[in-house]
């Protein structure tokens, strides 16, 4: 799985001209799953949403603080195009992203594994498979790339070649492009 987190102030969700989930502050979370992910792959991805230190705590020390920790809200929508392939030609191939009920399942599973990691009415969703308006007001800029990959990915990976070796055990990895002072957590 992979997805893409922003900290926002604020983020929203419209369908046919109708808002279908808001937040506050908190994070706004792309996400897409990616053939071979499992729920070992969903509950990492789901953990690191909620673990990671984004916000500065009171006596102004960075990254110290996570979205449980200043009460914050968080927005899950998926985003299959995550997952696509640019290598070749001007058209996006999407090979690299699981398709119909499967993908519905287990971006379902994720999403419920973040409300039960949290608080079930801080936790909002966006709607599978729609065309969705997502509008956000990004807080920093902090954008931070995850992934969650199942063991063998890095043996099988010939359907998506971009895709990120993980450094770590959990399978998860943090990155952030907001500077030399910019860390992420990646436990």
């Amino acid at each position: 799985m992979k997805a893409i987190l922003q900290r926002v102030l604020s983020a929203s969700v419209t369908v046919d001209e109708q808002v279908v989930s808001k937040i506050g502050k908190g994070v706004l979370v792309f996400a897409a799953v990616a053939p071979g992910d499992t729920e070992k792959e969903a509950d990492s991805l789901a953990a690191k949403v909620l673990k990671l230190k984004l916000w500065d705590d009171e006596s102004g020390g960075r990254w110290k603080k996570s979205v449980k920790d200043i009460d914050g809200e968080v927005l899950c929508v998926s985003q299959f195009t995550l997952l696509a392939s640019t290598k070749k030609g001007s058209k996006p191939d999407f090979h690299g992203a699981m398709g119909g009920d499967e993908a519905r399942k287990l971006y379902e599973y994720f999403f419920t594994r973040v409300q039960a990691g949290y608080s079930p009415d801080k936790v909002k969703n966006g709607v599978f498979q729609a065309m969705m308006q997502v509008a956000l007001v990004n807080d920093g800029p902090v954008t931070l790339e995850l992934l969650a990959q199942p063991p063998n990915a890095n043996n099988n990976n010939s359907n998506n070649k971009n895709t990120k070796n993980s450094s770590n055990s959990s399978g998860s990895s943090g990155s952030s492009q907001d500077g030399p002072n910019a860390k992420a957590s990646t436990s």
